[in-house]
């Protein structure tokens, strides 16, 4: 019996399964498939952040919502009926970057939507992964790449893990922004 040498065809296909598996582990290694989403490096609402992001809420924080912290002139009783109706949910809040109240997540009680949509305050930060939202953009930010950004994200991770945040070298900030690019 001869020996049987694969024919061409078996060969380019076996190729184009190789690459076809090749390009199926780069989506699932960089998110696609996955839910992951590319954080944005620019953002043109940046100008509303607070001027004072150097004191900011810890991140077990309840949700404000209800509470004024603005008002300067309230009754005694407007007081306790603001403290009685908040929200006080613990987790899964978000700091608002433009007045640093904390208000909880869509997947709570929507204080936080809510807020961007009264006030139009749109740059929030999770407490929960510490990432940063832009409502306005409805665009995560890249924080490490953001440099406005980089000091609340240094306080709040200082925060809640009691040290600070490993920072991209800005030669991977430029590659990165350099593949999105392409």
């Amino acid at each position: 019996m001869a020996k049987e040498t694969p024919s061409s065809s078996s060969m380019v296909r076996k190729q184009e399964l190789e690459e076809e598996e090749e390009e199926e582990e780069e989506l699932m290694l960089y998110g696609a498939c996955s839910g992951w989403v590319e954080a944005r490096t620019s953002c043109e609402h940046l100008n509303s952040l607070a001027s004072d992001l150097s004191h900011i809420p810890t991140p077990h924080t309840p949700c404000y919502r209800s509470a004024s912290f603005t008002l300067l002139i309230l009754s005694i009783a407007q007081i306790v009926a603001n403290l009685i109706l908040r929200c006080q949910h613990p987790a899964e809040n978000w700091l608002c970057l433009c007045c640093k109240d904390v208000f909880c997540s869509r997947f709570v009680n929507k204080h936080m939507l809510q807020h961007y949509q009264q006030r139009n305050h749109c740059l929030a930060l999770s407490y929960s992964d510490l990432s940063v939202w832009c409502f306005s953009c409805d665009a995560y930010l890249d924080v490490q790449a953001i440099t406005q950004l980089r000091p609340v994200y240094e306080i709040a991770h200082l925060l809640k893990f009691g040290e600070a945040p490993p920072f991209r070298t800005m030669e991977c900030l430029q590659v990165s922004s350099s593949q999105a690019g392409s």
